[in-house]
C-alpha cells in the first residue's frame, strides 16, 4: 500500500477513534426540508440542554481524543422530509420525529440521562398502530435499498474527515495510482452504470468515447441544473454527501485525461451550493485536488458555476454555452460533447447520481453492483416522491422495482386531496417531470428501468414521481407540464417555440370549453410533430405528458370536448354550481356574498343559481352552512 492510501486511513484511524470515546451521538438533519422546518433551532438547543444538564456538548470532533461527551452534529437530508425535523440518537439508533426546541429538554432528559424513549416522537406505523423505535421499523425506509443515499442522513456533509472515515476517497486514489484511463473505463463499462440523468446511456461508453479523441485539454462537468417539477434528487445528494460528487468527478477526469472539471448547480439551491464549495475548498488543502493529487503526478482542478435557473440549461450543450458565458441555448449533435464540447474540447457531462455511484461501484466491485437491480439496468434509482400518498420524500430503489411497491409500501398508499387515506384511490403517476409520461393502474407492476419505461412511451428522467389520486383531472395535469416547459423553450427553434405554445392554446381551449373534436386531432399530430422536429430534449420530450395521457386517458379528453364538463369537476369552466333544494333552508347567506347576483330566491325559500352568470368561484358553496350547493359535472 502506498504513502497516500496508508495517509486516507491514518485519517479514517483518528476521526473513529475521537468518536469512539463519546458516550452518545445526535445527529440532526439539516436538509433543506428539516431546516425550512426549524431544525437548525433544535440543534441549536440540544447543544444549550446538554450543557445545562452537565454533560459535554460536543460540536468538532478534533485530531485528539475528546473527553466522555455527547456529539452533536448535522447531516443531509435523511429523505422522509414530511415527518421532520429528524434527530437520530446514536448509539442506541433512536429516531425521533417532527422534533421541536420544545422537545429537547424532554430527549435530554428521557433519553440521554435516563436512557428511555420518548414515545410522544417516534414515528407511529399507521397499520400496526406501533411506535417505531429506529428506520429499520419504519415501512418507508424498510422497503427501499439505499446505496448512493447509504451516507447521506448518516455524515456531517461538511466534515471530509467523516467522508474518509466512511470509506471515501479510496476509489478515486486508486483510480489515480492503481489504474490506467482505459481500465477505469472498462470498469464503470463493465458494470453496466447507466446514467441517472434522463437517457440513461451508458456511462462508460461516453467516457471511452472521450477518452479516444485526441486533445491537449479535455474537461469533465457535473449536471446539478435539476428543474424538473417535484424533483428534488439531486439536491438531496449534493447536501447531504458533497464530497461524493467531487469523487466521482475525479475518477471521471482520470477516465478521459482531463485535468479541469465544473459543477454546474442551479443558484435555487444555495445550500447545496454552499456545501460543494466547501467540499472542494477541504479537498484542495487535502491535495485531493489541484497539482498532484494524492500524491499522484496527476493535476485536477474543480469549480463551481451557479446556473441561472433555465430548464433548458440541463440539456448538454446549452450548459456548455452558459459555463462559456453565452446564452444557454442548444446546439445540433452531432458533434457530441464528448468530441467537441466546452470551448471546443472534448467534454464529458454526467449527472450528480451518476458522479455519486462511481466511488461506491469501484469500492464494491461488478458482481455486489450488478446485484442490484436488472441485467440491463443494474444498480439503484433515487426518486422523488410527491402527490397524494401518505409519505412523501426522497426515496432509492433497485432498479426493477414496481410502482405498486413504491406508491403502496414505501409511500404508504394513496391520500384524498385533504391528505386523508383513500382505499383505491390510484389513478396515474407522472414519472421523469416535464420530460416524462403517464403510467397508469394498468403499470402498477411494469419493472421500473429504463427500458421497461421506454416500451411504454415513458422515461424515468431524472427520478420525479408525482403521484396522482382519482379525483385528478389529467387534461389539467398535461396543460401544467405543457406550461412549464412552454414557459423554459429557450426559443431557438421554430418546432419547439410556437410547437408549445400552440399545444398549451390548445389545451386551453379544451378545459374552457372551447374546443371541438378536430382540437384533439390537431393536438395530437401537433404534439408529434414537436416531438420529431425539436432540436435538443427539451422540445422533443415536451409532447410526453400530452400523448401519454392522450393515449390513457382520452374518454377525459373527449368528455371535456364533445360533453363539455371535466370528469373530475376541478376545470372550473366546465363545472356546474347547483342548489340541492332538499338542503336549501333559504337563509340568503349565499345570496348576500355573491359578487354578481347570480343566485335568486325568496328567504325561506329553495334558492337556484343563474347558470348564464356564474362564474364558478365557488363562494357560495364555501359560505354555505347546510352544504346544500353543489359543484361538478352534474
Amino acid at each position: 500500500m502506498n504513502l497516500t492510501l496508508m495517509g486516507l486511513n491514518k485519517i479514517k484511524e483518528d476521526y473513529l477513534a475521537a468518536q469512539t470515546v463519546l458516550a452518545r451521538r445526535i445527529i440532526v438533519c439539516a436538509g433543506t426540508g428539516c431546516i425550512v422546518n426549524g431544525s437548525m433551532k433544535v440543534y441549536e438547543e440540544f447543544v444549550r440542554c446538554i450543557k445545562d444538564s452537565g454533560l459535554n456538548a460536543v460540536v468538532e470532533l478534533k485530531k485528539e481524543k475528546e473527553e466522555d461527551g455527547v456529539f452533536v452534529s448535522k447531516s443531509g437530508c435523511q429523505g422522509f422530509c414530511q415527518i421532520g425535523p429528524l434527530v437520530t440518537i446514536l448509539p442506541e439508533n433512536i429516531l425521533y420525529t417532527k422534533v421541536r426546541p420544545d422537545d429537547v429538554q424532554d430527549i435530554v432528559e428521557t433519553t440521554l440521562i435516563r436512557g428511555e424513549l420518548l414515545n410522544r416522537i417516534l414515528y407511529v406505523d399507521p397499520d400496526t398502530k406501533k411506535p417505531c423505535k429506529n428506520q429499520s421499523e419504519i415501512p418507508f425506509y424498510r422497503k427501499q435499498q439505499r446505496f448512493v443515499l447509504a451516507n447521506c442522513g448518516v455524515i456531517d456533509p461538511e466534515d471530509l474527515r467523516e467522508y474518509v472515515a466512511h470509506g471515501g476517497y479510496v476509489s478515486a486514489a486508486k483510480a489515480c495510482l492503481e489504474m490506467t484511463p482505459l481500465e477505469v473505463c472498462k470498469r464503470i463499462g463493465d458494470a453496466g452504470v447507466r446514467g441517472r440523468g434522463g437517457g440513461g446511456f451508458p456511462t462508460g461508453k461516453k467516457w471511452e468515447m472521450a477518452l479516444q479523441t485526441e486533445s491537449d485539454k479535455k474537461y469533465v462537468i457535473c449536471n446539478g441544473d435539476e428543474g424538473d417539477p417535484g424533483a428534488f434528487m439531486d439536491m438531496g445528494v449534493m447536501e447531504g454527501n458533497p464530497h461524493s460528487v467531487v469523487e466521482g468527478l475525479i475518477i471521471a477526469a482520470r477516465a478521459i485525461g482531463a485535468d479541469e472539471g465544473y459543477v454546474y448547480v442551479r443558484a435555487e439551491y444555495p445550500l447545496a451550493v454552499k456545501r460543494i464549495r466547501k467540499a472542494i475548498q477541504d479537498a484542495y488543502k487535502a491535495g485531493m485536488l489541484g497539482r498532484q493529487i494524492f500524491g499522484s503526478s496527476y493535476n485536477f482542478d474543480l469549480h463551481v458555476m451557479e446556473g441561472a435557473g433555465a430548464f433548458v440549461c440541463g440539456e448538454e450543450t446549452a450548459m456548455i454555452a452558459s459555463i462559456e458565458g453565452r446564452r444557454g441555448m442548444p446546439s445540433p449533435k452531432p458533434p457530441f460533447p464528448s468530441q467537441r464540447g466546452l470551448w471546443g474540447k472534448p467534454t464529458v457531462i454526467n449527472n450528480v447520481e451518476t458522479l455519486s455511484n462511481i466511488p461506491l461501484v469501484l469500492a464494491a466491485g461488478l458482481d455486489q453492483y450488478r446485484s442490484l437491480g436488472t441485467h440491463k439496468s443494474p444498480g439503484t434509482k433515487t426518486f422523488a416522491v410527491t402527490g397524494h400518498v401518505a409519505n412523501t420524500g426522497l426515496i432509492e430503489m433497485p432498479f426493477g422495482s414496481t410502482l405498486r411497491e413504491i406508491v403502496f409500501h414505501v409511500a404508504g398508499g394513496m391520500t384524498s386531496d385533504d391528505g386523508k387515506p383513500m382505499n383505491d384511490g390510484f389513478k396515474a403517476v407522472q414519472i421523469g417531470g416535464p420530460s416524462g409520461g403517464c403510467l397508469t393502474r394498468d403499470h402498477l407492476d411494469l419493472p421500473l428501468d429504463f427500458d421497461s419505461l421506454k416500451q411504454v412511451g415513458a422515461m424515468i428522467g431524472s427520478g420525479g414521481l408525482v403521484v396522482m389520486n382519482k379525483n385528478t383531472c389529467m387534461v389539467s395535469v398535461a396543460r401544467f407540464f405543457m406550461r412549464f416547459t412552454q414557459e423554459e423553450s429557450c426559443g431557438k427553434c421554430v418546432l419547439c417555440r410556437e410547437g408549445t405554445k400552440q399545444m398549451l392554446s390548445l389545451l386551453d381551449d379544451i378545459i374552457e370549453g372551447r374546443a371541438t373534436e378536430e382540437t384533439l386531432t390537431i393536438l395530437e399530430d401537433l404534439a408529434i410533430a414537436v416531438q420529431k422536429g425539436s432540436l435538443c430534449g427539451l422540445g422533443k420530450t415536451a409532447p410526453n405528458p400530452v400523448l401519454s395521457t392522450l393515449r390513457y386517458f382520452r374518454d377525459e379528453y373527449e368528455a371535456h370536448v364533445k360533453h363539455k364538463y371535466c370528469p373530475t369537476g376541478k376545470c372550473k369552466k366546465l363545472t356546474k354550481f347547483w342548489i340541492d333544494e332538499n338542503l336549501c333552508r333559504g337563509c340568503t347567506l349565499c345570496v348576500t356574498k355573491c359578487a354578481i347576483g347570480a343566485i335568486i330566491g325568496e328567504k325561506g325559500q329553495p334558492h337556484k343559481i343563474n347558470q348564464m352568470l356564474c362564474r364558478k368561484c365557488g363562494t357560495c358553496i364555501e359560505v354555505c352552512k347546510f352544504q346544500a350547493i353543489k359543484g361538478g359535472k352534474s
